[in-house]
C-alpha cells in the first residue's frame, strides 16, 4: 500500500499534489484542509483519510473527527492535527499516547509547518508531520511525504519538495 501524507493546505491544492500522489492507493491529510472544495477534490482523486485542524469549519469538523485511529497493512495509526512531537507532545494528546500508544506504528500530526520524521524511543512508534503543502504559514518550501506500508512495516519514505510557499 502506497500513501501520500499532506497537511497544511489551508485551501490551496497545489496542483503537484496529483503528480506526486498518482502512485499512492491512499491520501492521508494532518488538517487545516481550508474548504470542503478541497477535501471534494481529493476524495475525487483517491480514497482519503483525514483530520479536521484548528483553520477547518463545522463542515470540515463534521465530515472530518479529531483524532483518528485506524490499521493500515498491519500498521497502527494514530493521526491528529495538534499533537506535538516526541518529547514535547501537546497536553492533550500527552495522556492519549501514554494510555494507548500506536505500538510499533505511526503517530501523524500537522499544524506545526514543520515537516519531521523522528521515532518515539519511550512509547516505540514513529512520528511523522508532513510540514505543509498550502500558501498560507511561515513555513519556506511546500512538502509532502510519500511512504510504503507492507506487513506492519514502513518502507520507502520519501519527502517531497513542490515548491516554494506561494509559488
Amino acid at each position: 500500500m502506497k500513501i501520500g501524507l499532506m497537511s497544511d493546505t489551508h485551501s490551496y491544492l497545489d496542483p503537484k499534489v496529483f503528480q506526486y500522489f498518482e502512485p499512492c492507493d491512499e491520501i492521508w491529510h494532518a488538517g487545516d484542509f481550508g474548504t470542503m472544495a478541497l477535501i471534494d477534490q481529493l476524495r475525487a482523486f483517491k480514497p482519503l483519510r483525514g483530520v479536521y485542524g484548528n483553520i477547518d469549519n463545522n463542515a470540515i469538523q463534521a465530515e472530518m473527527p479529531l483524532d483518528l485511529r485506524f490499521e493500515c497493512e498491519g500498521l497502527h495509526v494514530f493521526m491528529t492535527h495538534i499533537g506535538g512531537y516526541p518529547g514535547r507532545y501537546h497536553p492533550r494528546v500527552r495522556p492519549l499516547l501514554i494510555e494507548n500508544p500506536p505500538s510499533n506504528g505511526l503517530f501523524i500530526t500537522g499544524h506545526s509547518h514543520i515537516l519531521k520524521v523522528m521515532p518515539d524511543r519511550t512509547l516505540g512508534f514513529l512520528h511523522i508531520n508532513p510540514g505543509a503543502c498550502g500558501n498560507e504559514g511561515w513555513h519556506k518550501v511546500k512538502t509532502l511525504i510519500r511512504f510504503d506500508i507492507d506487513a506492519g512495516k514502513i518502507g520507502n519514505l520519501e519527502v517531497i519538495e513542490i515548491g516554494q510557499r506561494g509559488g
